[in-house]
């Protein structure tokens, strides 16, 4: 009998030890989640939590901060998505043409942050001041929108929930009916 077999096991327990502690370093190194600016929308597979960028967007995080204190996100439907590229929500109407109350938006896309994956963005026409309540969540980078759609958030947990958002058809991606629908869109610091 040799002892390869126990070298081999020593070193595969050796290596295990060593990505353990290499992932418990690097989830120990991610800062703590600000609970005021940190988004939570629950879907019908389960949470989505989105911190917020408030020191990119100001103005776009406290639109998205108000229309959530007052609920407005609730029962809202993704009513675009298209795969490989992206989900869209935040309108009541559901046709890509609604918004909220409030007026539209200035851009605030001056900084270097991409769209990657689990990125969230304002949407908006063809004016880059005219975001309002409408938003998309990038399941793929994509640096054709860098420098052109304002980034207001990060996905920091739940893009497996993400993922099963129905998709759209046809080269627009809209969802047929029924489509999926944000169930609450809460602040972490106000789950109310």
């Amino acid at each position: 009998m040799t002892h390869r077999p126990a070298a081999l096991s020593r070193r595969i327990f050796l290596a295990t030890l060593t990505i353990g502690a290499t992932m418990a370093e690097n989830a120990s190194a991610q800062p703590a989640l600000d609970p005021d600016n940190t988004l939570i929308l629950t879907l019908k597979d389960g949470k989505v939590v989105i911190q917020l960028l408030p020191d990119i967007a100001p103005k776009h995080v406290e639109r998205v901060k108000q229309l959530v204190h007052d609920h407005f996100y609730d029962g809202t439907p993704f009513h675009r998505v298209i795969e490989g590229f992206m989900a869209q929500g935040g309108d009541p109407t559901g046709t890509g043409t609604g918004g909220s109350k409030y007026p539209d938006v200035p851009a605030e896309f001056t900084n270097r942050r991409k769209f990657l994956r689990g990125t969230v963005g304002a949407a908006r026409s063809q004016s880059p001041d005219s975001a309002n309540s409408q938003f998309f969540i990038m399941f793929a980078p994509s640096p054709h929108l860098d420098g052109q759609y304002t980034i207001w958030g990060q996905v920091v947990e739940g893009m497996d929930v993400v993922d099963k958002i129905k998709r759209g058809v046809g080269g627009g991606g809209t969802v047929p009916n029924p489509p999926d629908r944000i169930i609450t869109a809460r602040l972490m610091s106000d789950p109310n």
